[in-house]
Parts: C-alpha cells; structure tokens; sequence
C-alpha cells in the first residue's frame, strides 16, 4: 500500500497588496526525496516554502506536512520539520557550541549537537563566535541547526547563493549525506547545475505557478528549445540584476562563467545589461535548439558599438 506524501501542497494562494506571489501551486514530496523548487528570484519560491513551514497563513489552497497542517498545528510541525530560512542571522557574539545547546533545548527529542557537529565539519569551531565564522561555516552551523530538533525533512532556501565554487560543492555533499540518514529534504534554489546534481524531482516554479514538474533529465528532454547564454564578463556582474531579467529559468556563475537559461529575450536583455555596465562579454555562446536532433550554436564575442543596445556582436564561427 503506497504512503502518503511527506509534503502536500495543494492549489496554494498567496497575494500581497492584491499581487499574487503564489498563483495555485501545486506538487507532492515524498519520504526520502530530495525535491526541488527552481526559478529565478521573485517567482514564489520562498513564499511558497514559508507557507509549508507555517510562517505565512496561505490565502487559499491546502499544505500538509506529514499529514498536519503548518499553521493550525504549528507546534507539532515544527517537531518533524526543520528549515534553514533564505536570509538567516544570529547573533554576533553567539559561539557555535551556544547556539547548538539554544536550539537543542527547544525541542523535546533533539540529537546530540556533538557528533552533528563533528559531522559537519564544525568542531573545531565549537567556540568561535557567528561574526568570525565564512560563508560556507555559517551554512554549514544553519544545516546543523535544521537539524538537531531530529526532523523527517529539512527546508534548504537557497543555501548556496554566494559560496564559492568549492564551498557550494561541499554543500551538495552535506546534502546528499542529510538524504542518506533518512531525512526527506525540500530544497530551493535558483542553480540549475544545484537542482540537476542533487534532486529526485524538480518544480520550476515561475510567476507564481508551476510551469514544469519532472525528474532533471525530463526538464532537460522538455527544455530542448531554450535558448543558454554563456559568457565571462571583464567585470563582476550584480546577481540581482541577473535574476530580474526577462523570460529567465535559470542562471549559474561557476568560475568567472556565467550561463544562462532564458528565451530570446533574455538574451537581448543580457546584451542591455552589459552595455549599460560597459562590460565586455568574453566568449559569448548562445545555444538555440528548437529540436534536439537540430541544433545551432552561435558563438559571439562582444565589444562596444551602436547594436544591441551600444554592443556589436561579430560570429565567429562553430566549435
């Protein structure tokens, strides 16, 4: 007899100011999965996951967590769920040792922080205090605290933005190894490559609704007609003006290389964007495969000039 979903989110609604963020989301997790959500910054990813985690009261629609409901039964969900936030603090002068015990106290059957700790990679800072911890140590000690309450899943919300190359692969593996001990987790993200490598079935969620809903390998067969950009700019970029630009489903910048994947569209906007930045894109590929059998790839590179904006762009013929 089949189980019941870990997580159940039906027909969800969620407005503000009479805008819909969440515009009838819909999808099911189940026990054991690695489940992400995909889409670019302000499509109702995070809205969507504070619903499930009982920090927003939806508009309409039904959300299940192992079979309760987040908000109406709020203290018991938070016995079974533990949840990294998107934009997460503590404070400055909090050891790790001291956060670990604050937040084992607040559940009635945590796990021993320590071998939590020794797990992931945090022992050696036991007595460092947040301020002085890098990037990757500060997700690594919110992973932690996700869960030691001994939850059946975990919320990751976007937990690698801003790592760099090394630290977000380290991350993957800490993710993998969450999976492997039993714990169903839910991740958001923005990273193409991220979902691809780590999840069992991805929701690209986009203005709101649910545009695709598939294993890796079928968005990829599903998406044979988008168009990718790949470039390395001369200079840095601002993540936020690359997350708003048009038609985006996903964006990756991996050592310098920045690849997009949009429409048409987005590459005219991604050419906009350089030429108001003065910035030169080195090495500029734009992938169009209408048919997976038939693919044109144009490779570009591009300087000043009167196109696109103040940007000429001059083919340079097929790998």
């Amino acid at each position: 007899m089949p189980t019941a979903p870990v997580i159940e989110v039906t027909e969800l609604r969620k407005s503000y100011a009479g805008r819909p963020a969440v515009d009838g989301v819909s999808f099911a997790v189940e026990e054991g999965e690695i489940f992400g959500i995909l889409g670019p910054n302000g499509a109702g990813k995070t809205t969507t996951v504070e619903c499930v985690e009982g920090l927003r009261v939806p508009d309409s629609g039904r959300v299940r967590v192992t079979g309760l409901d987040p908000v109406a039964e709020h203290e018991a969900t938070r016995r079974v769920l533990g949840a990294q936030l998107q934009e997460s603090e503590l404070q400055a002068k909090l050891t790790v040792h001291e956060a670990l015990e604050l937040y084992s106290a607040f559940y009635p059957s945590p796990l021993d922080w320590r071998p939590l700790a020794e797990r992931l990679g945090l022992t050696a800072k036991s007595t460092t205090r947040f301020a002085k911890l890098s990037g990757g140590q500060k997700q690594r000690l919110f992973i932690a605290l996700a869960l030691v309450g001994n939850p059946r899943v975990v919320v990751l919300d976007e937990l690698t933005t801003g790592l760099d190359p090394r630290a977000r692969r380290d991350i993957w593996e800490l993710i993998e190894d969450i999976r492997s001990n039993g714990v169903t987790v839910l991740l958001v993200t923005h990273f193409m490559e991220e979902a691809q490598r780590l999840c069992d079935r991805i929701a690209v969620i986009d203005k709101g609704r649910v545009a695709a809903l598939d294993t890796p390998a079928g968005l990829i067969r599903r998406s044979a007609g988008a168009t990718v950009i790949s470039f390395t700019p001369s200079a840095p970029l601002d993540d936020r003006e690359l997350n708003a630009l048009p038609a985006l489903v996903a964006v990756e910048n991996k050592d310098g290389r920045i690849t997009l994947s949009g429409r048409d569209d987005t590459v005219d906007a991604v050419l906009s964007l350089l030429a108001r930045h003065h910035i030169t894109a080195h090495q500029l590929r734009v992938t169009d495969a209408p048919r997976p059998a038939h693919r044109r790839l144009v490779h570009r590179r591009v300087r000043a000039g009167p196109r696109y904006g103040g940007l000429r762009s001059r083919t340079v013929g097929p790998p």
